[in-house]
């Protein structure tokens, strides 16, 4: 199948899904639904593309990957957000927009499958090509590892601290939040980056880089970092201390 072809498909099944995930939204009163689908979305995405692809080598690499990633993001998601209401992000829409419920399928369901649909362009591209460049293919994989010991080590010791009743209120800046205010973050982008280099080495052309920057402009300065710490510099006490002694996003040693 052709690049183009399969992008189309993928268009097609990203929409659909989430126009199916909007109606279900509708039932449960719920649009923050759509978080824990997030890195689901991906896995989706990503293995319709390489069955229409026929995808073999670097390709089969690429998408086992991405499912390895995107499974354990959204049952993280799953366990933590669900059964305790809407998020306070989707809470706040409710209140600006009158009609919610229709224009959520735009502004929040319908934004999220085209973001999707642009960062996943790497693993759509991939099976439409046959490559072998074996160097590029390993040191994606490697920077692909980092990112997500990053980003799983980091969730769970954010969910360990919370977990402990003596840490309400508190800021954790012990483990990975010591040397980075968001390990989480940085490790997805980190995953991102790495999942490029492997499409890379299956032949994907060098633009599909614009996947990884748009999830790494995502995350470092809309809807990841600036928007969580927006919040918090309000909710915990001291966290403007430790704004000015630790990294946004990138680890490095505390000042």
């Amino acid at each position: 199948m052709s690049a183009g072809s399969i992008l189309l498909l993928d268009a097609a099944v990203i929409g659909g899904l989430m126009v199916a995930l909007w109606l279900v939204s509708l039932l449960l009163r719920d649009a923050s639904i759509v978080d824990p689908f997030w890195g689901t979305g991906f896995v989706v995405t990503g293995w319709t593309a390489a069955v229409a692809g026929e995808v073999s080598g670097w390709g089969l690499v690429l998408a086992l990957l991405t499912t390895a990633w995107g499974l354990r993001l959204s049952l993280h998601l799953a366990r933590r957000n669900l059964g305790h209401g809407e998020d306070f992000r989707y809470q706040a829409m409710r209140k600006r927009f009158p009609r919610f419920e229709l224009t959520s399928l735009v502004i929040v369901f319908g934004l999220q499958g085209l973001l999707m649909w642009i960062v996943a362009l790497p693993l759509q591209l991939a099976p439409a090509f046959d490559g072998s460049r074996h160097l590029l293919g390993a040191l994606g994989v490697a920077v692909w590892a980092v990112g997500l010991a990053f980003e799983a080590i980091g969730d769970a010791q954010l969910a360990r601290f919370r977990a402990d009743p003596a840490n309400k209120g508190r800021v954790l800046d012990t483990g990975l939040w010591r040397y980075t205010r968001h390990p989480n973050y940085f490790g997805d982008a980190c995953v991102w980056w790495g999942l490029w280099l492997v499409a890379l080495g299956a032949g994907a052309p060098w633009w599909t880089v614009v996947g990884p920057v748009v999830m790494t402009v995502l995350l470092r300065r809309v809807s990841g970092v600036t928007l969580l710490e927006r919040s918090l510099a309000q909710r915990r006490p001291g966290y403007e201390d430790y704004v000015r002694r630790t990294s946004a996003f990138v680890p490095r040693p505390p000042r």
